[in-house]
């Protein structure tokens, strides 16, 4: 999808704040996956247009998403997020992503993440997996559905077969290596009372650590990241007074050192890379 451009005053204004940076905190939302052909699950239609099986049984994604369907029809919760599974693994992250990192790669303290993705894009791309906070959890780690115990273990063994007609995992489903219950993801989900979060909460205290070391010269890039669950969007906007928001519907900023860009991640990390290129701040 191609977007309006920006005022080309507006674009460079975005790029001077790059180059004054001394550390950039990503923050992203389910709107930065779309550019590397990821479902929008953004309303009901956009969600069963993904999952058909699941509209013609009139399942929303938060009735879907919620841990309770483990226990009471387990076949078809791991169908819906083992395809999520071997879907993400199978995406490559668009080149809004490696801009990011080349970014990050010419600031004095690097790049750091802040994500409500579950989908492990930003590891793949190759940021540094120590600086990545997914405050959500992540579809590449399980727990214990019975909660034997606190242990999070990699996804790695599991290879998801999903019929698509039902929604359902035919393969068979994950257990817990201590007592052989059911696992399930690690991701937050809606009415989630037994989501271990001690992995999540060591990534936060990790970034939270970086941005207060780097200070007030800290840079934040947010893409995709909306009101709707709006925890990335709040991170950011912590985190630091300076701001560039990249969103194609929601691209409205408050404060007087932010920036708000009504573009997709892609066609705007395009335009910021080519306008580092432009003042000599990037190589070529």
């Amino acid at each position: 999808m191609q977007f309006m451009a920006p005022d080309p005053a507006i674009l460079a204004r975005a790029v001077d704040l790059i180059t004054q940076a001394d550390g950039l905190l990503v923050t992203a939302g389910a709107g930065m996956g779309v550019d590397s052909g990821l479902p929008d699950f953004r309303g009901p239609e956009g969600f069963w247009r993904a999952y058909p099986a699941l509209g013609r049984a009139g399942l929303r994604f938060e009735q879907i998403a919620a841990p309770e369907n483990f226990s009471s029809r387990p076949e078809l919760a791991w169908g819906f997020y083992g395809h999520r599974l071997a879907l993400y693994r199978a995406t490559e992250p668009h080149s809004g992503f490696h801009a990011l990192n080349e970014i990050g790669a010419c600031l004095p303290q690097g790049v750091a993440v802040f994500t409500s993705n579950v989908d492990g894009q930003f590891q793949k791309a190759g940021f540094d997996p120590d600086l990545i906070a997914e405050c959500h959890g992540s579809i590449h780690h399980l727990q214990c559905l019975a909660g034997c115990s606190d242990d999070i273990w990699s996804a790695d063994e599991v290879q998801p077969v999903v019929d698509a007609e039902s929604c359902r995992m035919t393969s068979p489903l994950p257990r817990c290596p201590r007592c052989d219950a059911l696992a399930r993801p690690n991701i937050l989900m809606f009415g989630d009372g037994g989501w271990i979060a001690r992995h999540t909460e060591e990534q936060e205290a990790r970034v939270d650590a970086w941005c207060a070391e780097v200070g007030p010269h800290l840079l934040v890039i947010e893409l995709g990241a909306g009101t709707a669950i709006p925890t990335a969007r709040r991170y950011g906007e912590s985190s630091a007074t300076t701001l560039i928001r990249i969103n194609p519907r929601e691209p409205n900023v408050r404060g007087k050192g932010q920036i708000g860009l009504a573009l997709g991640a892609a066609q705007g990390m395009a335009l910021l890379r080519q306008g580092l290129l432009d003042v000599g701040f990037l190589s070529a």
